[in-house]
């Protein structure tokens, strides 16, 4: 039997992962390590700004009415999922990226972008903001919960989905305070700066090559199937 998958995502990212995984031909096991909910934010004025950067589709999904302010800006999104999401928040003028912040922002740069609103989490991640101007609103959080079946999904061969750096940095210090043995999980992480806040130690490691679901279960294959499969 293939080990199972054990999406870690808050909820609705999960099922939607869980989905696309189990079409696939996953075993999967959702336990979410966080919750999402939408902040009170003070939207600022549209024209001060050349563009709109999300990183998160939690963004796009939990910013509420006052995105309708910023429909006639050119939006950058970072991943399929965000870019999906924000279409669905009336959103037209979209430009997607296949990898994280700090791309986007040198594709900002190379846009002639100056003056940029990005809509955040409260914990987002900075990046290389050099030639830009960047106002950041936070409009939703993840606050951690309690991963209910997690510890039983553990078991050896587990493949485990990161879909952020808080999330790997979560997980590691959750199995270290429960006592799960790195070296028996393997790990997909979403992007190089996730799976650097997991550390060492795992059975098998690797980062998704784009922020999306498809390629972090290709990754997740090649790391059953690759020379430094889980034993």
């Amino acid at each position: 039997m293939k080990p199972a998958l054990v999406i870690l995502r808050p909820q609705p990212g999960a099922a939607a992962t869980q989905a696309r995984a189990e079409a696939a031909g996953w075993r999967t096991v959702v336990a979410p390590m966080f919750a999402v909910t939408a902040l009170r934010w003070d939207p600022p004025d549209a024209e001060t700004f050349d563009a709109l950067l999300m990183t998160s589709a939690n963004a796009a999904r939990h910013g509420g009415e006052a995105l309708a302010r910023y429909t006639g800006l050119p939006l950058y999104a970072v991943g399929a999922e965000t870019a999906d999401a924000a279409r669905n928040a009336g959103f037209a003028r979209i430009e997607t990226g296949d990898s994280d912040g700090a791309a986007m922002a040198d594709r900002l740069r190379a846009d002639g972008r100056r003056a940029v609103l990005h809509l955040a989490g409260s914990e987002g991640r900075r990046f290389d903001e050099r030639g830009l101007t960047i106002t950041r609103r936070a409009v939703y959080a993840s606050e951690p919960t309690e991963a209910q079946g997690l510890a039983e999904a553990l078991s050896p061969g587990a493949v485990v989905l990161l879909h952020s750096p808080r999330a790997a940095r979560h997980f590691a210090r959750w199995c270290d305070a429960d006592g799960a043995r790195r070296d028996g999980i393997a790990l997909v992480a979403i992007s190089n700066a996730a799976l650097a806040e997991a550390g060492p130690g795992w059975a098998a490691a690797a980062a998704s090559p784009a922020p999306s679901d498809a390629a972090m279960l290709a990754a997740a294959a090649n790391v059953l199937g690759g020379e430094r499969a889980i034993r």
